[in-house]
């Protein structure tokens, strides 16, 4: 799968580089792909991306596979020379799986003859038609904004891993030009002539899982003859039927249903870790602390790159005031009271430079280009107090969200990779462009609370995060083995509550698994379609 990050060079406003990208590989979503890398090419002043020093593992200790042609997604091989950070080792258990995955998804994909019969089997719904017994599949329906499309398949991808299904992802919105294919000599895109009209399924679907439960159309209680196919609704308006998707008895159930086609605009990781079996077998997979996103989906910029200390802001702004004062003072009062920023001058105090004068270079993103300038104005102004010289950046301000946009989701995919390769991020609480970029660059942002009033600064304006893995914002609120509702962020002892969602859960860092979302995101690579050396440019 393509990265959500797409090839990027930027130019600074005060070097007149000819540099640009070539292509970028952000590596996030669902499946066993290699992390997202922005190649940069071109000549200049040096200021360009540069390749680490020294030998690199260009297979990420197993998460990629040799055998893709290299040409066909260059990042795909070559993210790892770009990254500081090596970023954590996947575990040997979590290689040999993937490995098995890629074996399943080559006997079961598109054009096999295991693969035709399971099609004719769901086209004429008749669980007399037999299929391999081996071959049941996952369909992931990709919809809503760019960040919310990475979790949902970074979790599907999961979901496949722990259930050994085939993930067939939904080629809609870009997502066969966003991301290069994961699994070498196969395909991971539903192909045309699907039978199923999943674009009109919703929490009405009388074939939803939570509604056949409620129907008794299906029962966990008593044996009952397994439908040919099931829709999983795990939208943000879920009913609690359908989230019994989450407990052991009905996952035991739905094992025995041939086609599963998901739709969901969440991150339902931890969700999935509320069922015992899944946990410990993600243990497993993940037994690394907070890394599950980390090793799911793991650019240099021109102007970062030379940075000594690289600071990433991502400004989300919700609702009908774009321009904030009350925001901004926000974003200033969190960076300066955690050093993030360094505190200014005022006019009348002389600037004294260090022996060694650190820089430091700020990426903002944001739609809206206000934020930027601002906080530019502010330190050009009045200098840093300690010396430092700071820096402000930002890619692009599209001004408004635009859905079904191929160049908008490529300038977006290019700022949350930026963002990962940030040393400190400061992040909107909500957004799940945030949190892809935070399990990519496996880093604990600071985190702006959302106020309850816009024109009031919350206090504290932040606070750390308690782990890089992303939140799940709908989770259910049922024990499955008291049948109860429940608080689910004390169920078992990995899986709190989020610090800007209070009734969300993600993983903690206390022994903790790897990041799902990261190694999911890392199988994934930027296609070279997806974004060409004027678009980068146009971003500047």
């Amino acid at each position: 799968m393509d990265a959500e990050a797409a090839a990027l060079a930027f130019r600074p406003p005060t070097k007149r580089s000819q540099c640009w990208a070539a292509v970028v590989v952000l590596v996030a979503f669902v499946m066993t792909v290699p992390p997202m890398v922005f190649l940069l090419g071109g000549s200049g002043d040096g200021s360009v991306l540069r390749r680490q020093e020294g030998s690199f593992d260009k297979l990420l200790g197993g998460l990629l596979v040799d055998g893709f042609d290299e040409k066909s997604c260059h990042s795909r091989y070559q993210s790892s020379m770009y990254r500081r950070n090596p970023g954590r080792k996947p575990s040997p258990y979590l290689v040999s799986k993937l490995r098995r995955q890629e074996a399943l998804q080559r006997r079961c994909s598109p054009g096999t003859a295991a693969y035709s019969t399971a099609l004719e089997q769901l086209r004429s719904d008749n669980r007399s038609v037999t299929g391999s017994p081996e071959c049941k599949y996952l369909v992931s329906i990709s919809y809503n904004g760019l960040g919310n499309r990475i979790l949902a398949a970074a979790a599907a991808f999961l979901y496949t891993l722990l259930t050994d299904r085939v993930l067939l992802i939904d080629p809609n919105n870009e997502m066969d030009e966003l991301f290069c294919e994961p699994f070498p000599n196969t395909t991971w895109l539903l192909p045309p002539g699907f039978p199923l009209n999943y674009f009109s399924f919703s929490i009405d679907t009388p074939e939803s899982y939570g509604n056949m439960l409620k129907n008794k159309v299906v029962r966990t209680d008593v044996a009952s003859d397994a439908p040919v196919y099931a829709y999983i609704h795990l939208n943000y308006d879920a009913t609690q039927d359908d989230k019994l998707f989450f407990c052991d008895e009905d996952q035991r159930l739905l094992q025995n249903i041939p086609w599963l086609v998901m739709r969901t605009d969440n991150y339902i990781v931890p969700g999935l870790l509320l069922d015992r079996g899944y946990h410990e077998e993600s243990a497993r997979l993940f037994p690394e602390p907070d890394t599950v996103f980390h090793h799911l989906g793991r650019c240099y910029d021109a102007y970062l790159a030379t940075a000594q200390h690289r600071v990433g802001i991502q400004v989300r702004v919700f609702g009908g005031q774009p321009n904030s004062p009350a925001l901004l003072e926000q974003i200033t009062k969190c960076t300066q009271k955690h050093g993030v920023l360094p505190e200014r001058l005022s006019g009348t105090e002389p600037v004294v430079p260090g022996p060694s004068r650190k820089s430091i270079a700020v990426l903002v993103t944001s739609l809206k280009s206000w934020y930027s300038e601002k906080l530019k104005s502010m330190y050009w102004e009045h200098a840093a107090a300690t010396g430092e010289a700071v820096s402000v950046h930002q890619p692009s301000h599209e001004e408004f969200q635009q859905f079904g946009s191929k160049s908008h989701d490529a300038k977006a995919w290019a700022e949350i990779y930026l963002l990962s390769l940030t040393d400190t991020l400061v992040t909107t609480a909500w957004s799940t462009f945030g949190y892809v970029a935070q399990g990519l660059g496996d880093l604990r942002p600071w985190v702006m609370y959302r106020p309850e009033n816009n024109s009031v600064v919350p206090d504290p304006p932040c606070g750390q995060d308690v782990s890089m893995d992303p939140c799940f914002h709908s989770p259910p609120i049922y024990d499955c083995r008291l049948k109860n509702v429940a608080d689910t962020g004390n169920i078992v002892p990995q899986v709190k509550h989020c610090i800007d969602r209070s009734w969300g859960l993600k993983l903690e860092l206390e022994d903790m698994l790897v990041s799902t979302a990261s190694v999911l995101v890392q199988r994934l690579q930027w296609g070279d379609s997806g974004l060409h050396k004027s678009d980068a440019v146009a971003l500047v």
